[in-house]
């Protein structure tokens, strides 16, 4: 008997079988909530870094918090009218004016809703979620009745014929209410290296811890 010939761990085996090639999952594309999420919560965690002195997530305060979101304005779009602009209050004004442009109130709304979801996703506990903080809740009010009243621009009766029109729609089909979403997206972009302060130039509070 040849003992020279093929063993059990030939190529193929005896029956010819061969393996599938199985080709690896491709990762799960993030939606685009997520994908913004993601941004939004690096932008966060970079201008941390960048803050004179540095400060850490543990540290991080509402009144941090407030010191970004007024940061963020020097990138804004939205056209908010100074008490003493002539267009002031208007909605639609006829003409240009050299009013400063800021982060519109419900962009910034949407941004601390996903980073407060962000923080706590990340392990942060919800009762010390700074963006979930008082402070940053009345800012966020302060900001939308400012605009408000620069732009002309009544937030709390629109909200109202939303929510009417909304009631009358679940009315004649039938269908169970549905919660206003509220939109606005902002990338905020990578933050300076150079950046210590707000970059509208105004004093944040100072605090110790964030």
């Amino acid at each position: 008997m040849d003992s020279s010939g093929p063993g059990p761990s030939s190529a193929g085996g005896a029956g010819g079988a061969s393996v599938p090639d199985v080709a690896p999952k491709p990762p799960a594309q993030l939606s685009r909530y997520e994908s913004q999420k993601r941004r939004d919560w690096n932008t966060f965690l970079q201008y941390l870094r960048n803050h004179r002195p540095p400060l850490t997530l543990a540290r991080c305060s509402g009144a941090h918090v407030i010191e970004f979101l007024r940061y963020l304005d020097q990138f804004g779009k939205t056209k908010v009218h100074a008490a003493g602009c002539a267009y002031y209050g208007q909605p639609s004004p006829p003409g240009p004016c050299p009013c400063p442009l800021r982060q519109a109130w419900g962009s910034l709304d949407a941004l601390i809703g996903r980073l407060r979801a962000a923080y706590e996703e990340s392990g942060g506990a919800p009762e010390s979620n700074p963006f979930a903080a008082r402070a940053v809740r009345i800012y966020l009010r302060e900001v939308r009745d400012s605009h408000a009243k620069a732009r002309g621009i009544p937030y709390e009766k629109k909200k109202r014929k939303r929510v009417q029109a909304a009631e009358a729609s679940s009315s004649s089909s039938g269908a169970a209410a549905v919660g206003k979403d509220i939109g606005g997206s902002v990338d905020v972009g990578a933050v300076p290296a150079s950046t210590a302060q707000a970059g509208d130039g105004s004093t944040a509070p100072s605090i110790s811890g964030v």
